[in-house]
């Protein structure tokens, strides 16, 4: 990131620390503002999904989904497998979230095989895509495939030592299996 880019990103995340949501979200605007200007299409991809995570912050999945989706073009474009898996990841969620089933699915799929395909995806990032998918997949009531999803995310949250993750993940199988 240029300095310049860095420096708004680095305000815009000390004040969403501070749950100073209103102050991030203008930050963030203008960081998105000056990376158009300079062409800086990775800084803009950056910009554009912390301002997409302060949209969601604020319960603003609709106004979050076209932050993501340039995101996305960008690092498609650029080659980048992980940031694009992981921003396709976000799109998958808040597509789930807006009650969107089958752009969702869609969106897990990608990114699942992005990660898939990455020797260099880390097991939480694989585990978070695989609990979005399992939660959409519970919900729609396909419970054995639910189950396996879970269980995979179970095991590699447990690699990864994410106690949350575990439990999580294990609650819901048990709930999965006493409803069957």
């Amino acid at each position: 990131m240029s300095k310049a880019s860095e420096k708004l990103c680095a305000q815009a995340f000390e004040a969403r620390r501070a749950n100073r949501l209103a102050d991030a979200h203008r930050i963030l605007t203008d960081a998105v503002a000056f990376c158009r200007q300079t062409g800086e299409q990775i800084d803009l991809a950056k910009a554009l999904t912390a301002l997409g995570q302060i949209e969601r912050d604020l319960h603003h999945g609709d106004a979050a989904l076209p932050h993501y989706e340039e995101a996305a073009v960008i690092y498609r474009a650029s080659g980048d497998a992980l940031k694009l898996a992981h921003t396709v990841r976000h799109l998958a969620d808040i597509h789930r979230h807006e009650g969107h089933v089958s752009l969702a699915e869609a969106r897990y799929c990608e990114a699942l095989d992005l990660y898939r395909r990455d020797e260099r995806t880390q097991p939480l990032e694989l585990a978070n895509a695989i609990r979005g998918y399992a939660i959409l997949k519970s919900d729609a009531g396909e419970t054995a495939r639910a189950k396996l999803l879970w269980e995979e995310a179970r095991d590699l949250y447990a690699a990864g030592d994410v106690k949350e993750g575990v439990a999580e993940s294990s609650r819901r199988l048990l709930m999965l299996t006493q409803q069957s």
